[in-house]
């Protein structure tokens, strides 16, 4: 992990506030003109109630745009204060205190306070919320008013990680009191005052004059995202000018993307992974050993060849990727062996295997054709895979967490135990695998608290090797952020690596060239 340390957020939490308001290089950045991308992962369910988000669109046009969080993950991975101006630790890091920036107002022109902060965060662990950060949240045992500006924090357990998890694009800072209003409308301290709202169509917003940020961020006097989920429609906005960036290129169209003198290819490799989640409380996939056969039957180093077409690297069944600090890559590969699935098949008291995967280009770009080469490299193992080609319009709210077995995608979290905590603790929302380990759980909560780096790491390798062994998520590769942008925009020379398109942040660290 690039950037400030655990340690050393624990010991100097007001150093790390103060860094930077955003993770912008200090070289000058031109103001002005209007930006419009054409962006993927849109429904007409979408609102800006943070704690339904799960795709760039919405990310992309509430946390990198109309609304702020606590801490914000610079693009060299170091974390930076956004409403937070500082923080300090107990020694156990079971206690956080954050010190807020003062002079702050909402869009409907609230002074911003510790009453929005605690109200926000309550709204995660609200009877009935389904929010993917309410374990975060619930990891929380007392929210304390220190003062008009301050927030005393009292874990159930240390969390050395704590402030990191404050940057989670659910947790959205509302309006006390106005809640439902600024779901409603769009009310936030962000960069940008919304213009125009229409669900899973487009955003509009322009620039709020005199905004806390200042000069440092938000470049562009109005920002437009455009609804494209399909790949070929958005290649085309951009080669004919109607946007100036798109996420998620089609890797088939590379060449001719590359080719056009106005148009610049970025490549980030992070930590996203592309994923085929099975519901283990659902049989077949409540056996261990069925499990494991699916995940010897599968070819991963073909998807990466035909699917990322190179852009990417082959993954172990791990969500833990090389950009992480934690990442265990002496752990050996998961490979392709018809022998070892029929071998486990045998284990669950089966001779061969039907099962149904449904799939979708909204869970990742050729979804499709991953699942079409999952089936034929499975046939030789015993196993029949019948591929459903699902709707990409209400994919995630009709698909995935509900179908047994799926395709999915993670852009990977900047901490181990983010990571784990939002997808593979027992009984979180977004647990896409209804997965629950005594001994995982045993070490997650385990590393969560311990603050010795050596010990650390032994404990999340451990981790990894059991999601290898015994998860209940295939993960067969782990997939570069290839997205392209207009020559006319001008970009930071560092990229962020924890999620597509600069970390969804582009509306307020990008500029007109």
């Amino acid at each position: 992990m690039n950037g400030i340390s655990r340690r050393g957020l624990l010991k100097s939490g007001v150093a790390a506030g103060v860094l930077g308001v955003t993770g912008l290089p200090l070289r000058a950045q031109s103001r002005g003109g209007k930006f419009t991308a054409g962006l993927s992962g849109a429904n007409t369910t979408d609102s800006w109630d943070g704690r339904t988000h799960s795709d760039v669109f919405m990310i992309a046009a509430a946390l990198g745009g109309v609304f702020d969080a606590l801490t914000e993950v610079a693009a060299d991975g170091s974390l930076q204060g956004e409403l937070a101006e500082s923080w300090e630790a107990s020694a156990d890091a079971k206690v956080w205190t954050f010190n807020l920036r003062q002079g702050v107002t909402f869009h409907n022109g609230k002074a911003f306070g510790a009453d929005d902060v605690i109200e926000s965060l309550q709204l995660h662990v609200a009877e009935g919320s389904k929010s993917a950060a309410q374990p975060l949240v619930a990891a929380i045992k007392e929210m304390k008013k220190l003062g008009e500006h301050q927030v005393e924090f009292t874990l159930e357990a240390g969390n050395a990680d704590f402030p990191y998890l404050m940057s989670d694009y659910h947790l959205l800072i509302y309006p006390a009191g106005q809640v439902e209003e600024a779901i409603a409308q769009g009310i936030g301290t962000g960069l940008y005052q919304v213009v125009s709202f229409d669900p899973g169509v487009r955003f509009v917003g322009t620039r709020v004059a005199d905004h806390y940020k200042g000069e440092s961020a938000g470049f562009f006097d109005e920002v437009e995202l455009i609804a494209i989920n399909d790949n070929t429609a958005r290649m085309n906005a951009l080669m004919t000018g109607q946007v100036d960036a798109i996420n998620r290129i089609d890797f088939k169209v590379e060449a001719l993307l590359k080719a056009n003198p106005n148009v610049n290819l970025q490549e980030v490799t992070g930590n996203q992974h592309y994923t085929f989640p099975m519901l283990t409380g659902s049989a077949p996939f409540d056996d261990v050993n069925v499990r494991r056969a699916l995940k010897y039957g599968i070819n991963r180093q073909e998807m990466v060849d035909k699917i990322l077409l190179g852009h990417g690297k082959v993954g172990n069944d791990s969500p833990i990727g090389p950009a992480n600090q934690y990442y265990n890559a002496e752990m050996e590969q998961l490979a392709y062996d018809p022998d070892k699935a029929k071998f486990y098949l045998k284990e669950a008291g089966l001779d061969s295997l039907s099962i149904d995967l449904s799939a979708s280009n909204a869970a990742f770009e050729g979804a499709v054709d991953a699942a079409q080469l999952y089936q034929a490299a499975a046939a030789p193992c015993g196993i029949d895979i019948n591929v459903v080609q699902e709707p990409a319009d209400g994919y995630w709210s009709n698909v995935w967490l509900k179908k047994p077995f799926c395709a999915s995608y993670w852009t990977g979290r900047a901490t181990e135990d983010w990571m784990f905590s939002s997808a593979y603790e027992a009984g979180v929302p977004w647990n896409d695998s209804q997965w629950d380990n005594a001994r995982f759980q045993e070490l997650l909560y385990s590393a969560r608290a311990e603050l010795d780096s050596d010990k650390r790491r032994e404990q999340y390798y451990e981790m990894q090797q059991i999601l290898r062994d015994d998860g209940g998520v295939i993960i067969p590769m782990f997939a570069n952020f290839v997205q392209a942008v207009a020559s006319r925009i001008a970009t930071p020379d560092t990229i962020g690596n924890t999620a597509q398109m600069d970390n969804n942040r582009m509306l307020e660290r990008w500029s007109v060239a």
